[in-house]
């Protein structure tokens, strides 16, 4: 616990922190408008369908920053050249990147439980504006913002992962930010132009992770498709395997 609080404290203490929170606002509040747009062209009784969605508003972006901040919370070991004095008052590396990992997830969940809140005080205002009945008492809203928590908690874990492959800070705002942004959509175009070529290949863009943390949150399961298990098991897997590599890069690399 005390490296977890350690770790906590080094992102609190930095000007960072308050950035990505003054950043979070202006992008929660363009999400809420792009559903709310988007809402108005729902059919009729799909009530439940739009207050999940604008329940859980602000996810592609909120897990942005919080990918960025994980990653950050490595490579500012680097940046600063505390790297060294971390390591060697804390020998055992997979211990430090084991806090590093959980901080992370604390970190996550409070981002998320930040814009959750704004969600919840928002979307009566938003549905009321649409005229359509407010639908935050059924189960799949819940289940979707249940699993909203989850997706900001395993980007959380993927940030610190990529920290450790890319160690510059610099170079893991600007690479992870434009792979999130540009990434997602040139892959997922890709996804669909190969369809044209592969039949059925244009289905499987669930395996990139932005749209798999959007199957998660999903209101409703979408037809013919998979279901939000599935996007969750995607996700866990991107997950497991850069806080593996993450950790095994770190206890063999040489720290300087």
């Amino acid at each position: 616990m005390n490296l977890v609080r350690a770790e906590l404290l080094k992102v609190t203490t930095t000007s960072l922190w308050w950035g990505f929170g003054l950043l979070l606002l202006p992008l929660w509040v363009a999400s809420l408008l792009f559903n709310w747009a988007n809402a108005t062209s729902e059919p009729p009784g799909n009530e439940v369908q739009v207050t999940g969605e604008l329940a859980t508003s602000g996810q592609f972006f909120g897990i942005m920053v919080v990918l960025l901040l994980g990653a950050i919370m490595v490579t500012n070991e680097f940046h600063h050249l505390t790297a060294t004095t971390t390591f060697l008052v804390t020998p055992r590396r997979e211990r430090v990147i084991a806090a590093k990992f959980a901080a992370a997830i604390v970190i996550g969940l409070v981002v998320w439980a930040i814009v959750t809140g704004l969600n919840l005080v928002a979307t009566p205002i938003v549905m009321a504006d649409l005229n359509m009945p407010l639908k935050l008492g059924d189960t799949e809203v819940w289940k979707g913002i249940a699993l909203n928590a989850v997706a900001f908690a395993l980007w959380a874990i993927l940030g610190v992962g990529c920290g450790v492959l890319i160690r510059s800070q610099l170079g893991a705002t600007l690479i992870l930010s434009t792979l999130y942004v540009l990434g997602t959509t040139v892959v997922t175009t890709l996804f669909f132009l190969l369809g044209d070529y592969v039949p059925g290949f244009e289905k499987l863009d669930f395996l990139v992770p932005t749209v798999a943390s959007d199957l998660m949150i999903s209101g409703q399961d979408l037809p013919d498709g998979p279901g939000r298990a599935t996007g969750a098991a995607v996700l866990v897997a991107y997950a497991l395997v850069t806080g593996a590599l993450g950790t095994l890069i770190v206890k063999r690399r040489d720290i300087t």
